[in-house]
C-alpha cells in the first residue's frame, strides 16, 4: 500500500476540516494529553512539514537542514492552522517534484519521498487530532488513509492490526492507545527508511 502526496493532501483537508471552526476557540490549552498546548503543537505541526520538504530538497545523508521554522508570535489561531496547512502543501509539492529514488536522513532511516510523506501524514493526523481533543472535537479521518500510513511506518505490527480500525491502529501504533489484547506501547518508533530497502 502506498502513501502519495494525495493522501497527504487528504490528511490536510481532515485537519482544516476539523479544526477550522474552531479558530475563534482558546488555542492556550493542552492539546489533548501533550504536554503543548494547542498553538505549539499546531506552531510544531508546520516546522515539522517544513523540515521534511527541506530534507528532500537538500538530501542530507546524516543530519537534518539546520534550521526552525515557527509562526510568528501573535499569530492567530487562525493564522497559525494556515502556517501548518502551507507547510503541507509545501511537503506535497516537494514529493510530486521528487524521485522515488531520492533518499535523505530522518532518525527512523534514510527515508524516501513515500516516508517522508507517510510521516507527514500521521504528524497531521496525529497532532491535529491532539488539536481537536484539546478543543473538545474530535477528528474522523479516512480509514483507507489511515490504513496505508499504519503499513508504510509500521510494517512490522501492521498484518497484525487487520481487523483494528485503522485509526485507531494508528493511535495504537504511536502509543496512544490501548487495544483489547494489546497494552500501550511505552517505546515505539515508525520507519522513514523504504520497505525492502
Amino acid at each position: 500500500m502506498t502513501v502519495t502526496a494525495d493522501d497527504l493532501d487528504a490528511a490536510l483537508t481532515t485537519v482544516a476540516d476539523a479544526l477550522g471552526p474552531a479558530v475563534g476557540a482558546d488555542w492556550t490549552v493542552p492539546a489533548g494529553l501533550l504536554d503543548w498546548d494547542c498553538r505549539h503543537t499546531a506552531d510544531h505541526l508546520g516546522d515539522t512539514l517544513l523540515s521534511y520538504a527541506a530534507q528532500l530538497v537538500a538530501r542530507p545523508a546524516d543530519r537534518y537542514v539546520r534550521f526552525m521554522a515557527a509562526a510568528e508570535r501573535d499569530a492567530t489561531a487562525a493564522e497559525l492552522l494556515e502556517f501548518a496547512a502551507t507547510a503541507g502543501r509545501i511537503l506535497a509539492l516537494v514529493v510530486r517534484a521528487t524521485s522515488a529514488h531520492a533518499r535523505a536522513f530522518h532518525p527512523s532511516g534514510t527515508a524516501d519521498p513515500e516516508g517522508f510523506v507517510a510521516m507527514g501524514c500521521a504528524e497531521l493526523l496525529l497532532h491535529g487530532d491532539d488539536i481537536a481533543r484539546g478543543l473538545g472535537m474530535a477528528l474522523d479521518p479516512p480509514r483507507p488513509l489511515c490504513a496505508r500510513v499504519v503499513a508504510r511506518l509500521f510494517p512490522d505490527v501492521a498484518a497484525g492490526l487487520a481487523d483494528v480500525d485503522p485509526w485507531v491502529a494508528l493511535h495504537w501504533c504511536t502509543g496512544r492507545a490501548e487495544l483489547p489484547d494489546r497494552a500501550r506501547r511505552g517505546r515505539w518508533q515508525w520507519r522513514g527508511a523504504p520497505i525492502g530497502g
